[in-house]
């Protein structure tokens, strides 16, 4: 156990903890995922630092666990091949990739939800709202309770830096047999990485799967391809 602990990159492995650590923490703290998660551009409750804190924190047990093991199975992989500095890079950047993507689509939807409220509505759905969502609480009726989930909603989790280094897998093994467990099937990484994508781009697209950022993930997948095609641009050689 211990050797294979030793052989996870420097990098991932600090991150894997980083994780781990702060999932444990915010579980004993509420006030920590009121805080360090990511809120709207138009939420009381955004700060400056939730850009990067957000990628830190995550909702429940398995939601860690996905995106732990998913950083494991990728990430050592993609630290190996980019080395330590441009690897953290990678990372950070297409997390924040995710956020920007996902806090554009947010704000395009608040604006359309806002339609037939008036600003005195507006103005309570958002401070009022702002502390309801702090104690886990929300408005009864259904077009205010949606408002106030749009604007003062939280987004948290690795998700899309995982799908960042996803993408790099597809685009550096693009031949790579990935074999799944659930359904038990076998991909080449490109088929993988363009199915998973234009699955996320669907569920997006028609709100179903709620409660899950899918825009978040197509954003860190497509910032990822971006980087790497430029660095391959820049005449960055990959295996």
């Amino acid at each position: 156990m211990q050797q294979r602990i030793n052989a996870i990159p420097e990098i991932t492995k600090n991150l894997i903890i980083i994780n781990v650590l702060m999932f444990m923490a915010s579980s004993f703290t509420p006030w920590m995922s009121n805080n360090l998660s990511l809120y709207s551009f138009l939420s009381p409750n955004l700060r400056p630092y939730q850009i990067v804190t957000h990628m830190f924190m995550h909702g429940n047990f398995m939601h860690l666990a996905f995106n732990m093991y998913g950083l494991y199975m990728f990430g050592s992989i993609i630290e190996r091949i980019f080395g330590p500095k441009k690897y953290l890079f990678y990372y950070l950047a297409t997390g924040l990739g995710a956020a920007f993507l996902q806090s554009g689509i947010n704000y395009l939807e608040i604006q359309q939800a806002m339609q037939g409220f008036d600003s005195a509505a507006i103005q309570q759905i958002t401070y009022k709202g702002a502390e309801a969502v702090l104690n886990n609480q929300n408005f009864t009726d259904p077009s205010w309770g949606n408002l106030n989930h749009l604007i003062n909603g939280r987004m948290l989790g690795a998700s899309g830096a995982i799908f960042g280094l996803l993408a790099a897998f597809g685009m550096i093994f693009p031949n790579q047999v990935i074999r799944l467990l659930f359904p038990p099937v076998a991909l080449k990484a490109k088929y993988f990485v363009l199915l998973y994508g234009a699955l996320e781009l669907y569920l997006g697209m028609t709100g179903k799967g709620a409660g899950v950022a899918h825009f978040a993930h197509l954003g860190g997948a497509v910032f990822g391809a971006l980087i790497i095609i430029f660095w391959r641009k820049q005449g960055e050689r990959f295996p």
